[in-house]
């Protein structure tokens, strides 16, 4: 079995201290180009390959990213996390994954991740920090981007949920539908509220603005499940005076709607009008009309916001607002007379 190169063995060979040789490995600019060129040379000839341990310890970094997500197994978390991926695997970092599915599990999370110092870099995913942890980011010296939610002082990915819920229920107005239901997530949640007051403002505004009143036996509430909604569907649709179309906040209750109408034997879209939010996949297979909102692309940009505070930790912060869209499919149509 052939010998295992050291460090050592390099400086030695490139007539170099072991320091010279963990700056170069470190692409530090204290070295002359001479002398990182007898390095470099040194690490070819002897075909060196310094351990990653050996190198974070070196470089005093955990050469790892954070991501923090709530609930891992929700379709859109996932697609965003599928961004982050894509872009992490072409870097010289790892990703480790942080899953709070419990309030009394975020109490003390990301202070317990900035003062161990156990990633360089931290992504947060549709998780609104407490106001303490944004103030504990914004004081620590690791870099942070939070994808879903608005950060002052924080680089952040926002979503403009507004207009997301503003074009779904313009959809449904302008097809002439005037009774209107909506099947939303609870608006208190603990993680990340804010596209869920956002959509139903959008979505109250468009109904406004149409002289459509807003009638609160069309609302409903719950866990953004397919099983919860099919239920809150159900008390929509056996109303004496039921909507002719539902807009739901996410794709998922969406499909619980679906499996209600099934149900009660009422046909999409002749008798009952359907827009969802998200465009997960499965919509597409659905042939579901929905809201598009950029999951993977927001991970992507995350990622990529968050290499670019690594390599220029004093540049300032961005807010980066991505569009919705409308794709209509075949879940909606006029009201039957």
């Amino acid at each position: 079995m052939a010998e295992t190169v050291t460090i050592r063995d390099v400086a030695k060979y490139a007539g170099v201290g072991v320091g010279t040789v963990s700056r170069v490995l470190n692409d530090s600019q204290a070295v002359r180009d001479s002398t990182r060129r007898k390095v470099l040379e040194a690490i070819e000839d002897l075909k060196f390959s310094p351990s990653p341990a050996a190198r974070r310890l070196s470089s005093g970094k955990t050469m790892v990213l954070g991501v923090i997500v709530p609930f891992f197994t929700n379709a859109s978390v996932v697609k965003r996390l599928q961004g982050v991926a894509s872009v992490v695997a072409s870097s010289a970092y790892d990703l480790i994954l942080f899953d709070v599915e419990k309030e009394k599990n975020r109490e003390g999370f990301i202070t317990k991740i900035i003062r161990r110092q156990l990633v360089d870099g931290l992504i947060i995913v549709s998780l609104r920090p407490s106001n303490e942890d944004f103030d504990l980011l914004f004081e620590s010296k690791i870099p942070v981007v939070i994808v879903d939610v608005a950060a002052p002082r924080l680089n952040s990915i926002i979503v403009d949920n507004v207009r997301g819920g503003a074009i779904a229920a313009q959809h449904l107005v302008d097809l002439g539908h005037k009774k209107i239901g909506y099947i939303s997530d609870y608006p208190n949640n603990p993680f990340n509220s804010s596209p869920v007051f956002d959509r139903f403002e959008g979505f109250r505004q468009v109904l406004a603005q149409a002289g459509i009143p807003f009638r609160k036996e069309y609302y409903r509430e719950g866990n953004i499940d397919r099983s919860s909604a099919r239920h809150l569907a159900h008390e929509l649709l056996t109303l004496p005076d039921p909507p002719t179309a539902i807009f739901a906040y996410c794709d998922a209750q969406a499909f619980g709607v679906i499996e209600a109408a099934r149900d009660l034997q009422l046909r999409i879209p002749e008798d009952l009008s359907l827009v969802g939010f998200d465009d997960i996949e499965a919509a597409e297979f659905a042939q579901l009309t929905t809201v598009r909102q950029s999951l993977f692309e927001s991970g992507v940009i995350g990622a990529e916001l968050m290499l670019e505070a690594i390599a220029n930790p004093y540049a300032k912060t961005k807010e980066i607002l991505l569009l919705t869209e409308l794709v209509v499919r075949h879940t909606t149509a006029s009201p039957m007379v």
